[in-house]
């Protein structure tokens, strides 16, 4: 199994994300593009005659059902996961799914149900990569220590600004993204936690909605052609509010009595890096996590000075496929290993998602999981 070939199919093969992962790809060993699906046939030529593939297609069906193909990457918009993922645990293929994994918990359970209980062991990801950067690395050692105590507060701040005159993307469409920035980024940030601390949230409490201007609506482009739009002035009159919630502020509490907040946004005017990424207090000192300048920082009582444990600089986490993805893949496919992000995490953060989606219709405290 070590050795395996993956022969990879890639639905929505030519967006912000299929792109670089795509790349990726190419540059990997023991992996090899076979087929790709994405809506614009101009960009999938173009990918064609980079991946070499021997497939392109508008029909995700096309892929699944390819000989050849025993891995499938699915890439789309939120609302087109399920019924390609449910098709590929059908058709016996391995597994990438972009976060979040479905358009709610209940689709990211039959997902991960139904490659739990394949008749053949099929393999499978899911790219919550801030479990691979080298500052969360180390942070987790330092929680690990038990230097901290008892954790009882937790702050996450997950912001994630766009240019302000970046035109909508499906992101910004309620009917095709599964929540918005509290499942675009909010996925990212409680996976994080989970990952750090080993707990779960219990109930939340959230306010969300949408908090920038109306954009410009230039119809069906991708997030790298809405990107460098946004940087240049626009002169577009057709404008209108997106239906996805771009900010959401979250109070937390876990089963383990710890509290907190977690804000995300994609608002423009909400900025990173001007306070940690994450807080963590303890009982005995608390641990501050700032991804943007690089550094982790200690304070262990009120009114000393803070310690800094270390600067790690954010160098890139380099070819992600190559270094995390298969070799995760294939020590599964080998011993049942299953320590990277994988589908039952995607519907344990859906769960977690979809309670702070419907507190924030309902303006109430909402438990996760009910």
């Amino acid at each position: 199994m070590a050795d395996l070939q993956f022969n990879i199919g890639v639905l929505g093969a030519t967006g912000y994300i299929g792109t670089p992962y795509r790349e990726a790809i190419r540059q990997s060993t023991g992996a090899n593009i076979v087929a790709l699906c994405a809506r614009r046939m101009d960009l999938l030529q173009a990918a064609q005659k980079q991946d070499q593939a021997s497939l392109i297609t508008n029909d995700w069906r096309e892929v699944v059902e390819h000989p050849d193909v025993n891995l499938i990457l699915v890439a789309t918009p939120d609302a087109l996961h399920y019924e390609a993922v449910m098709a590929a645990a059908a058709a016996g293929k391995h597994m990438i799914c972009d976060k979040p994994i479905g358009m709610n918990a209940k689709e990211a359970s039959d997902m991960w149900a139904a490659y739990r209980d394949a008749d053949e062991k099929l393999v499978h990801f899911v790219p919550y990569w801030t479990r691979y950067v080298d500052i969360f690395v180390r942070a987790k050692q330092v929680v690990e220590s038990g230097v901290l105590g008892d954790i009882r507060g937790i702050i996450y701040r997950w912001f994630n600004p766009r240019p302000p005159d970046m035109p909508l993307t499906w992101r910004d469409d309620a009917s095709l993204s599964a929540g918005g920035s509290i499942a675009d980024v909010g996925s990212h940030s409680y996976d994080a936690i989970r990952w750090l601390l080993g707990i779960e949230a219990k109930r939340v409490l959230a306010h969300a909605g949408v908090i920038s201007a109306p954009k410009a609506d230039l119809g069906s482009i991708n997030l790298a052609e809405a990107l460098e739009y946004g940087t240049k002035p626009s002169g577009s009159s057709s404008q209108r509010k997106g239906t996805a919630f771009d900010y959401a502020n979250i109070a937390w509490e876990f089963e383990t009595g710890a509290v907190g907040s977690i804000i995300v946004s994609h608002a423009s005017f909400l900025r990173k890096g001007l306070a940690p990424e994450v807080e963590l207090h303890g009982t005995d000192a608390s641990l501050g996590i700032d991804r943007f300048n690089g550094l982790l920082t200690l304070w262990r009582e009120q009114g000393q000075v803070s310690e800094v444990v270390e600067r790690i600089p954010a160098s890139g986490l380099g070819n992600r496929f190559e270094k995390f993805v298969f070799p995760s893949l294939r020590k599964m496919l080998a011993d049942g290993d299953t320590a990277h992000p994988n589908l039952e995490d995607g519907w344990r953060v859906q769960i977690f998602t979809d309670a702070a989606l419907r507190s924030a219709k309902s303006g109430h405290w909402e438990n996760v999981g009910e």
